[in-house]
């Protein structure tokens, strides 16, 4: 088409309020989108990685769109269903439940008929399925925190490791014992409760743990920042201080981490630079037959709501 031409159809376009056709464009090719399918999209850890790959899409064209589903294998099924039908460039799944025997590979059979047809697929978590993965080595950053406790003169802990269906949050529990044992502690004197993956469901289960009576505990080891928050306040709350009368420690660095008070201890993961990476690897070509496994290490963040125990 003639410059002179062009200019002229596209203020004509302008001038009627034209938008292209999106299910049109649809049918004759893949769509610019990469459609990420989330448990829950209401923590602050993904928003930091859904913003980040929302920044990474757009500087090729692309961008992303949200879908959640509680972490339900049916809902997950069935989301990727319809998104599979609307043919996105690629898709992303975040979640701690993507396995290959979920609803007796249902997900899996419906992912590689996607892939298939020439689309791409990448899991952000860990997987058995046969898909580039990016994953956090919870369990061993985790130990980290262990290590760091273990080592300041924390001899007894209460680790509050969300809910058991939780793959991600058990690893970091486990990680967290395997730091504090290595450091000389008692495993008798290491306790996990499991609480609500929330700032209120880490408040109560913190307040009934406070009604009971602590004792000696001198750690609180949270598996999220979130659920660290919420025994801050819960400590607040009860008169019990931190870090005087107890260290408290989360695990991401989120923002809020630095918000509160005192400012928390944590586990920083670099969310942003795993949101980028995700879509770096949707939109790359297959490397080869055997799938790409990206694993991310944790970094220990001292700061305020801990203090050394040792004498």
């Amino acid at each position: 088409m003639a410059p002179e031409l062009e200019r002229k159809v596209l203020a004509a376009a302008a001038a009627l309020r034209y938008t292209s056709d999106v299910s049109a464009r649809a049918m004759r090719r893949k769509s610019d989108a990469i459609a990420l399918v989330a448990d829950d999209l209401t923590t602050p850890s993904i928003g930091l990685v859904v913003a980040a790959m929302e920044r990474q899409a757009r500087t090729i064209g692309a961008f992303v769109s949200v879908s959640s589903t509680r972490g339900v294998p049916e809902r997950q099924y069935e989301t990727v269903r319809t998104l599979c039908a609307l043919r996105p460039r690629a898709l992303v799944l975040t979640s701690s439940r993507i396995q290959a025997k979920v609803l007796d590979g249902r997900l899996l059979d419906e992912l590689l008929a996607y892939e298939q047809q020439g689309g791409r697929v990448v899991i952000f978590g860990d997987t058995d399925m046969p898909f580039d993965s990016i994953s956090v080595d919870d369990r061993g950053s985790a130990r980290l925190m262990g290590t760091y406790l273990a080592s300041t003169g924390h001899r007894r802990a209460v680790i509050l490791a969300g809910t058991r269906d939780r793959a991600n949050v058990s690893a970091r529990a486990s990680g967290f014992v395997e730091g504090m044992l290595g450091g000389g502690v008692d495993a008798q004197d290491v306790r996990i409760v499991n609480c609500e993956v929330s700032r209120q469901g880490s408040y109560e289960a913190t307040i009934r743990l406070l009604d009971e009576g602590i004792g000696d505990t001198d750690a609180i080891i949270a598996a999220n920042d979130v659920i660290a928050i919420g025994a801050l306040a819960a400590c607040r709350a009860g008169g019990v201080d931190v870090p005087w009368d107890v260290s408290v420690t989360g695990f991401d660095d989120i923002q809020l981490a630095v918000d509160v008070t005192p400012r928390l201890t944590t586990i920083a993961v670099p969310l942003a630079e795993i949101g980028a990476e995700s879509i770096r690897l949707a939109l790359a070509s297959p490397a080869g037959d055997s799938p790409v496994r990206e694993t991310v290490q944790g970094t220990l963040i001292v700061r305020d709501s801990t203090v050394s125990r040792s004498r």
